[in-house]
C-alpha cells in the first residue's frame, strides 16, 4: 500500500493540475473570442450578443478590462445562484436531477463521513496489530483501516454496527431522493408546455396485410379502434441511405466552404487539392471546381435516392408515429394492448421529434431480439477481455512490474520522489486513459440493439459501463492476474468464496483508489470545463469555413450531458464510499470532494454551455435508483464476506439480513415512485386537455403536428401523406381495401375488424 508521502504528492500533481484547469479556464473565458464557447448556450437562446461587434481590433480578441481579472473565480458562487425551478426552466429536468446525484452524494456521504471518523477511525487505529507482524511493509494509511484490527476482537461489533447505520442511512436518503424526483417529475409534466410526444404514440411491428398498404392499414386499425381520438399518423420510411448522402453533402460542402474562404482572401492563388481520400494522394485538380462537382453528383443522387424511397412501397416500414386528439386518448393507446395477439400492433410513447434515433426503425422487430442477445454475449466477452490490458497496463504501474520489464530503470525508480510517482498518480492515470475509448464501443453496441431513442440509447450505455466498471474498475483492480485467471478462479471456487476473496483484498487497495478519485474525480473534472477541444474546434471553423453570422452560430459545439458515461461514473463513486465507509474511512473524504467540486462544475456548465439533445423528464432516475440499491448490495456482501475471515462467524450472520431488507426496500420504492416514470395518470391527462381547451378553442392541432414526425432528410419536401379524420366528419364508414373480410386470416390476427363489424367502402357489406 501507498504511503502518505505517496498520497500526499499524488493529491499535489492532482490539485496543481485541476487548479491550473480551472485558472486557463476562468481567463479565457473571459476573452471576447472565446465567448460563443463558453457561454453558447445564451447564443443558441439568441439572449447573447457577441461581444467582438463594434469593438476596436484589439478588443474584439483580448479583454482589456482588468476588474473582470480580479474577480475572476466568480463564476463559482454565480453557478450556485440559480434557484432550481429557474434552473429546470432554463436547462431542463433533465439537467437539474441529474446534478442532484451529487448532491445526494454530499448528503449521503457527509454524515457517513463524520461517523466514520468518530467510530472507526478511532477503533482502527488502536487496534495495533500491523506492528506486531513481523516483515510487514506497511503505511500509517494501513492502521486507519479495518486491516489494523486482530481477528476475533470485539472491535468488529463496532464495524457491525455502523454498517447497519450507514445502510439505513443510505436507504432513506435513495428514499427521499426518489420521492422528490418522482414529484418533479409529476410536476414537470403538469406544467409543460405542449409537445408533439404528448400527443403521439409509436406503433411498431404492424402486421402485413394483402389488400392494404402500411399507410391505409395503419389508418384503417385506428379509426376502427380508437375512432373518437384518432388524429393522423406519419408512416416510417427506410432513409437510412438517404441519410448517410445528405450527411456526404454537408462533409463536402464544408471542404467547399473552405476553399471559398481560402480563394477570397488570396485571389492570385486558385487553391487545389487531390482527387484521392482526404486530398493526400490522387490527381492534382482545382479544390473549388472538384468539390462543386462532388456536391452536385450528391445532389443529383440524393434525388434518386429520394425518388426511389417515395415510389417503393417497400421503403416503408411497418411502423408508424400515431397522434391523437387529446393526452387523454394518447396515454390510452400507449398503456394498453392493442390487440389480443400481443407481438403485433406494439404501442409506446413516442419519442420527442429530437430524440428519435431514426436508423434503427428501419430494423425489422423481428431481428430485435437476436440482435440483443448477441450484443449481450459479446458484452460479457468485452468486459472480461478488456481486463487483459487494464491488467497489463496495472501491472506495469507498479515498481515491480516496472522492474521486471524495464530493469535498467532500477536506479531510477529508486528514487524517493520517482517511487511516490509511481506509486501514487501512475495507476489512477493509466486505468483512466484505458477506460477513454469504452464509450464509444458501447454506445455502438446499443445502436446495434435496436432502441429507437437517444435517450433509450444513453441508459442503456450507461447500464452496460456500469457493469464494466464494476467487473473491471473495481474487481479488476481489487483482484490481480489476467482476466481469464480471475475468472477461472471464480468459477472454480464455491459462490459462498467470492466475497471471501474480494472482501479480503479490499482493505489492501484503498490507495489506488485514492489516486484514481484524484485523478478522474479532481483533474478530470476540470479538464472537462475547460472545453479545450470544442475551443480548438470552433476557433479552425471560426478561421476556415465561417462566412456568415449564421455559420458561426452553427460552428458552435455546446455539447451536452452524456448520460452514458457520467451517470455510471458518478455510481462508481457511491460504491467506493458505501464499500469503503467500514473497511477503510479514509476515502471519504476524497469522494466528498469530489461531489462538491463536480456539483458546482457541471451546475455552471448546464447553465451556460450544454444545449441537451433530449429532454425525458428525468425518466433515467429508476436506473440510477436501483443502481445504487445494487452498489450498496454489493458492499453489503463485500462486508459479509471481509468479516467472515475474522473468525466471527456469528457476527458475520448477523449481516445476513442486510442484502434481504435491502432487496425488499427496493421493490418498495419501485412499487410507490416507479409508475411516475413509465406511465402518465389520465386524470393528469384530463386536466391538461380540459385547460388547453379552454385557452386555446381554436388550436390546429393537425397543422401543430404535420411535420413533427418527419425524417429529417425530408423536412420541408412534398411526402405521401394520410387524411387527417376531423372532428365534424361523420361518415361512420371506414375505407378499406380489403376484398373479403369474412376469409382473410388477417381479419382476425391483424386487423381491428376482430372487434368491431366495418362496413366496406367498396362493397358495400361488413
Amino acid at each position: 500500500m501507498a504511503s502518505v508521502q505517496d498520497i500526499g504528492l499524488s493529491a499535489a500533481i492532482n490539485l496543481l493540475s485541476a487548479f491550473a484547469f480551472l485558472f486557463a479556464f476562468a481567463m479565457l473565458r473571459l476573452q471576447p473570442v472565446n465567448d460563443r464557447v463558453y457561454f453558447p448556450k445564451w447564443y443558441l437562446k439568441g439572449i447573447r450578443g457577441s461581444p467582438t461587434r463594434s469593438r476596436g481590433i484589439m478588443t474584439r480578441f483580448v479583454n482589456l478590462d482588468w476588474t473582470t481579472y480580479v474577480k475572476f473565480l466568480n463564476w463559482m458562487p454565480a453557478a450556485l445562484k440559480m434557484p432550481e425551478p429557474e434552473l429546470i426552466e432554463h436547462a431542463g429536468l433533465d439537467s437539474a436531477v441529474y446534478i442532484r446525484i451529487y448532491l445526494l452524494g454530499l448528503k449521503m456521504f457527509i454524515p457517513i463521513t463524520l461517523l466514520a471518523f468518530g467510530v472507526l477511525v478511532p477503533v482502527n487505529w488502536t487496534g495495533e496489530t500491523l506492528d506486531k507482524i513481523d516483515d510487514l511493509t506497511f503505511s500509517n494509511v494501513d492502521k486507519l483501516s479495518i486491516s489494523n484490527v486482530p481477528p476475533g476482537s470485539p472491535r468488529f461489533w463496532a464495524h457491525l454496527t455502523m454498517t447497519y447505520v450507514f445502510t439505513i442511512w443510505t436507504c432513506y436518503t435513495l428514499y427521499m431522493e426518489y420521492k422528490t424526483v418522482a414529484t418533479m417529475r409529476l410536476r414537470h409534466l403538469a406544467s409543460e408546455t405542449r409537445r408533439p410526444d404528448q400527443l403521439t404514440v409509436l406503433v411498431r411491428n404492424v402486421p402485413p396485410d394483402p389488400d392494404e398498404s402500411v399507410n391505409e392499414h395503419v389508418e384503417h386499425f385506428f379509426c376502427v379502434n380508437h375512432p373518437d381520438h384518432y388524429l393522423c399518423h406519419q408512416v416510417v420510411y427506410n432513409a437510412n441511405d438517404l441519410a448517410k448522402l445528405v450527411a456526404q453533402r454537408k462533409a463536402v460542402q464544408n471542404w467547399l466552404t473552405y476553399y471559398e474562404n481560402k480563394y477570397e482572401r488570396k485571389p492570385s492563388n486558385r487553391p487545389t487539392t487531390k482527387t484521392g481520400y482526404g486530398g493526400f494522394w490522387g490527381t492534382t485538380v482545382d479544390a473549388i471546381d472538384f468539390y462543386t462537382s462532388k456536391i452536385e453528383d450528391l445532389a443529383e443522387k440524393e434525388a434518386a435516392e429520394r425518388e426511389k424511397i417515395m415510389n417503393d412501397p417497400k421503403a416503408i416500414v411497418p411502423a408508424a408515429f400515431v397522434s391523437f386528439k387529446s393526452r387523454w386518448g394518447t396515454a390510452v393507446c400507449a398503456q394498453t394492448q392493442q390487440c389480443h395477439n400481443p407481438t403485433i400492433w406494439l404501442t409506446e410513447w413516442a419519442p420527442e421529434p429530437r430524440d428519435v434515433f431514426w436508423d434503427n426503425l428501419a430494423i425489422p422487430y423481428v431481428e430485435l431480439s437476436i440482435r440483443r442477445l448477441i450484443t449481450t454475449v459479446a458484452l460479457f466477452f468485452l468486459i472480461f477481455c478488456f481486463m487483459i490490458p487494464i491488467a497489463f497496463v496495472q501491472s506495469l504501474a507498479n515498481l515491480e512490474g516496472i522492474q521486471k520489464v524495464l530493469p535498467f530503470l532500477k536506479p531510477l525508480i529508486d528514487m524517493k520522489t520517482v517511487k511516490s510517482v509511481i506509486q501514487g498518480f501512475l495507476p489512477g492515470i493509466a486505468l483512466k486513459i484505458f477506460l477513454i475509448i469504452l464509450p464509444t464501443i458501447l454506445m455502438t453496441m446499443s445502436q446495434i440493439e435496436g432502441y429507437t431513442s437517444l435517450s433509450y440509447l444513453d441508459r442503456r450505455s450507461a447500464e452496460k459501463y456500469f457493469w464494466f466498471i464494476i467487473v473491471n474498475v473495481f474487481l479488476g483492480s481489487i483482484i490481480t492476474g489476467t482476466a481469464f485467471q480471475q475468472l477461472k478462479s471464480f468459477l472454480e471456487q464455491p459462490p459462498t468464496e467470492i466475497p471471501k476473496t474480494v472482501g479480503v483484498s479490499i482493505p489492501m487497495k484503498a490507495t489506488f483508489f485514492i489516486t484514481y478519485i484524484m485523478v478522474d474525480g479532481w483533474a478530470g473534472i476540470a479538464a472537462e470545463i475547460l472545453r479545450l477541444v470544442p475551443l480548438v474546434i470552433f476557433h479552425l471553423k471560426n478561421t476556415f469555413l465561417v462566412k456568415t453570422e449564421q455559420d458561426r452560430q452553427q460552428a458552435m459545439d455546446p455539447g451536452h450531458l452524456d448520460f452514458a458515461t457520467s451517470e455510471p461514473r458518478i455510481q462508481f463513486y457511491f460504491l467506493l464510499g458505501l464499500v469503503y465507509a467500514a473497511v477503510a474511512p479514509i476515502l471519504l473524504p476524497f469522494i466528498i470532494v469530489f461531489f462538491a467540486f463536480s456539483y458546482v462544475v457541471f451546475r455552471h456548465q448546464v447553465i451556460n454551455v450544454y444545449d441537451q439533445k433530449y429532454e425525458s423528464g428525468a425518466r433515467y432516475w429508476p436506473d440510477v435508483h436501483r443502481r445504487l440499491i445494487i452498489c450498496l448490495i454489493i458492499s453489503q456482501l463485500l462486508m459479509m464476506g471481509l468479516l467472515s475471515t475474522k473468525k466471527l462467524a456469528k457476527a458475520t450472520a448477523l449481516l445476513l439480513p442486510q442484502p434481504i431488507l435491502t432487496i425488499w426496500f427496493n421493490r418498495y420504492c419501485a412499487g410507490r415512485f416507479e409508475s411516475a416514470f413509465s406511465r402518465f395518470p389520465l386524470q393528469e391527462a384530463m386536466v391538461k386537455d380540459t385547460l388547453e381547451k379552454a385557452t386555446e378553442p381554436n388550436l390546429n392541432l393537425k397543422e401543430y403536428l404535420r411535420d413533427a414526425y418527419v425524417h429529417p432528410v425530408f423536412k420541408g419536401k412534398d411526402i405521401d401523406r394520410p387524411r387527417v379524420v376531423d372532428e365534424e366528419e361523420s361518415n361512420p364508414l371506414v375505407p378499406t381495401k380489403r376484398t373479403s373480410q369474412a376469409t382473410s386470416r388477417y381479419n382476425s390476427e391483424a386487423s381491428s375488424a376482430t372487434a368491431t363489424p366495418v362496413a366496406n367502402k367498396h362493397t358495400g357489406s361488413p
